[in-house]
């Protein structure tokens, strides 16, 4: 059910890759909701990914743009402002990459030449774009930026690398940017920290199924989708959220706010009541 809450918008958002990806269920919503969109990503993301296929379907623009190019930011925003004929309303940022992780490169064995990439991809490239964004004066006021982020910025989960490193500068960047940009144009900017969710990246972590079963047992409300996390996204850039700024806003279905729930527990005792655990306990180590 649509509810017109960005009729007459206009916005940019990155990262959409396929129909699993967060930011392409984002751009349909904000279709459905009366939004015109700019589709963008790298231009061999666009060659190798199924962008064609949302473009046509949403009738939106695509313009390539590598995120960590200052220059490619600049073609990108010039070119959408010439489109839409002047300012935008939204962008979203749905972009995270980490060689490390890709490689399953352990924390403390790290590969520092890639942990740079992960951080320019993951986090700076936010920066980037809002600074951009904000010398080309290419949003108007009361316009809002959101980007995706993840409860490993706060506390630690096995596995997630230095994705997490990149994620805490990710929401310390929309703080420090959103007072700036929200004092000088009223211009909001946000992260959302969504449950873990089966995109392209996030199935590239090690261990990501266990962690999404243990985050449903956990969360009172289950994990919260992709779907569901572009519903919450589509508010964020409405007219309804005009005084949020500067927040990590969770998105988990209650899990930010657990230490164990009941679930988590009867599974974690089952594991405790397992014979070839009590006898072999070496065989379960305890990560």
């Amino acid at each position: 059910m649509a509810y017109n809450l960005l009729k007459g918008k206009k916005g940019i958002i990155f990262g959409a890759l396929n129909s699993n990806s967060i930011a392409w269920k984002v751009a349909e919503k904000a279709h459905e909701e009366g939004a015109e969109i700019v589709l963008t990503n790298t231009a061999l993301a666009i060659r190798m990914g199924e962008l064609d296929e949302l473009a046509q379907k949403i009738g939106a623009h695509m313009i390539p743009a590598d995120a960590t190019s200052v220059a490619d930011l600049e073609n990108l925003f010039s070119k959408t402002m010439e489109i839409f004929g002047g300012q935008i309303d939204f962008v979203l940022h749905s972009i995270g990459m980490s060689p490390n992780v890709r490689k399953k490169i352990p924390y403390d064995d790290i590969n520092y030449d890639f942990f740079s990439k992960t951080l320019d991809i993951s986090a700076l490239s936010f920066h980037k774009m809002i600074q951009v964004a904000k010398k080309m004066d290419a949003i108007k006021e009361w316009g809002s930026i959101v980007a995706l982020s993840y409860i490993a910025a706060q506390r630690t989960l096995y596995e997630y690398n230095d994705m997490a490193d990149a994620k805490a500068v990710l929401e310390s960047i929309a703080r420090s940017f959103g007072y700036i940009y929200g004092r000088e144009k009223h211009v909001r900017i946000n992260t959302i920290s969504q449950s873990p969710t089966p995109t392209t990246a996030g199935q590239g972590v090690k261990g990501f199924s266990a962690l999404m079963d243990f985050t449903e047992r956990m969360a009172p409300l289950g994990n919260a989708s992709a779907d569901e996390c572009a519903d919450y996204c589509i508010t964020l850039f409405s007219d309804l959220t005009r005084k949020v700024t500067m927040q990590n806003l969770y998105h988990d279905g209650g899990f930010s706010s657990m230490g164990m729930s009941s679930r988590a527990m009867i599974q974690y005792n089952k594991s405790l009541e397992c014979k070839e655990c009590k006898e072999n306990p070496l065989n379960h180590p305890d990560e």
